[in-house]
């Protein structure tokens, strides 16, 4: 469940190389909202709930993930999540990144300052945990890596300013994504348009796209994840689909 909640982050990743649509009027203020469900079987139980937010501050975006387990999974693993993050107007690329976690009574805070100079970034990186006995650990870290960088939460905006007219079927791209530990490569492949269906049995045509995960050596980090994307200007993700040890986890975009 500690990953269920946290994969509707992770379909914000980036595509580097491909074409960028400039949006001169910026990004509106919004609040997107998400139910989470765990699927095995003839079980199919909303578990969760999730809500992405932005805001306008000055030349930089405020931007939110608030996750958290319904009443009967808090018996199983409960989690409230959140993500914060701040991203510069300009370009899009992160400021910094916080990640604070209340997960089975256990509570960590992950914190990322980037640094640029010219292709090159840096994540300095800061965690604090703290285990259901009350014992504290600090730890610091600092990753580095060229070209686009990104973390679980800022890349959602870019996602959105994607040209996927651009894109042909099959095109295949890659990314780096920073968390408080570790840096990954995200292998994205764009599996051209299909028709869906809401869990309000709305259907809608979207961009089909499946995620990637590998740390040093190539080696995988998790399970791929599929993402269905609405084709319309807004290019919001409509829904998700990825793998748990038993069963599976589906993100609902709820208008």
């Amino acid at each position: 469940m500690k990953k269920a909640l946290l994969l509707i982050s992770l379909i914000i990743l980036m595509l580097p190389g491909i074409v960028i649509k400039t949006n001169a009027a910026g990004i509106k203020d919004e609040n997107l909202h998400y139910v989470i469900s765990y699927k095995w079987g003839l079980i199919h139980k909303d578990a969760g709930e999730a809500i992405l937010s932005l805001r306008n501050k000055g030349a930089d975006y405020k931007v939110s993930l608030t996750a958290k387990t319904k009443p009967w999974a808090d018996k199983v693993y409960q989690v409230r999540d959140t993500l914060l993050g701040t991203i510069r107007k300009s370009d899009l690329k992160p400021l910094n990144y916080t990640k604070i976690s209340h997960e089975d009574g256990k509570y960590g805070k992950d914190m990322i300052q980037y640094k640029y100079s010219g292709s090159g970034v840096t994540g300095v990186c800061t965690r604090y945990k703290k285990n259901k006995k009350g014992a504290v650990t600090t730890s610091s870290k600092t990753l580095s890596a060229t070209g686009p960088v990104y973390d679980m939460l800022s890349v959602f905006y870019y996602l959105r300013e994607i040209d996927y007219n651009n894109l042909s079927k099959g095109s295949v791209f890659k990314a780096t994504v920073f968390s408080g530990s570790k840096s990954e490569t995200i292998t994205i492949k764009c599996l051209g348009k299909e028709k869906i269906k809401l869990k309000n049995k709305t259907e809608r045509e979207a961009y089909h796209i499946k995620f990637n995960f590998t740390t040093a050596g190539k080696k995988k980090s998790s399970d791929d994840i599929d993402t269905w994307i609405s084709t319309d200007p807004s290019h919001i993700p409509l829904y998700l689909v990825g793998s748990l040890p038993v069963g599976q986890v589906r993100a609902y975009y709820i208008p």
